[in-house]
């Protein structure tokens, strides 16, 4: 079997088929699978007939895959290494806990996946088993080339940055009750603005609803540094959006795109989806963590 690839946008983001994900890879189809993935940045499957399992399987082309955390252990999931990106709780029906729900909220703001980690996240492999009957799409924004379209008066300003991530930060701009102080009295993970990719050598602007300061600037002049970044990535010629069907699976390189959900009736329709996230490879920049602020 061979790769087709159908590019989305001229620069970001493809289709790819014409491989049997189910069945082991030979190297050759692999590394073509990851060319591809390094090229594109995001990339969309189709009717995958993934289980669990062949999907853990087929992660690992791309490395070492996470865990989820000892207190997710009790998840509706027997792999580890599978993350419940849907609104469903522990029993399989649709979450009715209002804080659980505020919280699955922050997904829809733009992201990066785990940028408040010291370890940052390479690739996500997003699998649809249960599609709501409207919305909950994925959108994509190609933080790349919105890096190399910058004016070079902003790229100079940007050298050298860094912000701090805290996840809670953007739980908190999703509407759940955190203070600015409970924040302050969290670590935070510090991380460059610019972000070098260790494979492609290409350079991304790594900002997102975690990160919440500018290190070295003032509180109110980082935000809206940040703000602005965000801004500019997510300008219509940067961005997509995919909807799914069971079987459907996208795969994104957070070291080159953020991302966040659409919007759906999360009350009322369900949406089982379930995500294996790969360890940033070898050679990529580790954030530094800052310890608490004093009270």
């Amino acid at each position: 079997m061979s790769l087709k690839v159908e590019p989305i946008l001229p620069r970001f983001g493809a289709e790819l088929s014409g491989v049997d994900l189910i069945q082991p890879l030979d190297e050759e189809t692999a590394e073509a699978i990851r060319q591809a993935q390094y090229r594109w940045g995001v990339t969309v499957w189709r009717d995958t007939g993934l289980t669990d399992e062949t999907h853990v399987a087929f992660s690992r082309i791309f490395g070492d895959l996470f865990s989820a955390p000892a207190m997710l252990a009790k998840s509706r999931f027997t792999l580890r290494e599978m993350f419940d990106a849907g609104n469903l709780d522990q029993q399989g029906e649709i979450a009715s806990d209002e804080r659980t729900r505020l919280y699955k909220r922050g997904d829809r703001l733009w992201h990066t996946d785990t940028s408040f980690m010291a370890q940052k996240s390479g690739w996500s492999l997003l699998r649809c088993v249960e599609a709501p009957p409207e919305g909950g799409a994925t959108w994509f924004a190609d933080a790349r080339n919105a890096y190399d379209d910058l004016p070079p008066a902003m790229k100079d300003k940007l050298a050298g940055l860094e912000a701090e991530h805290v996840h809670a930060w953007s739980r908190r701009r999703a509407g759940m009750a955190y203070t600015e102080e409970e924040i302050d009295a969290m670590p935070a993970v510090r991380q460059p603005v610019v972000l070098t990719h260790p494979i492609t050598g290409r350079k991304t602007i790594y900002v997102g609803s975690h990160a919440r300061d500018i290190v070295g600037m003032d509180r109110a002049e980082g935000r809206a540094l940040i703000d602005e970044l965000v801004a500019w990535i997510t300008q219509p010629q940067y961005v997509f959006s995919i909807t799914y069907k069971p079987g459907d699976m996208s795969i994104w390189d957070n070291l080159a795109a953020l991302h966040r959900g659409g919007d759906y009736d999360d009350v009322n329709h369900r949406r089982d989806m379930r995500r294996t996230t790969v360890k940033s490879p070898p050679g990529t920049h580790v954030g530094t963590v800052r310890e608490p602020m004093a009270a």
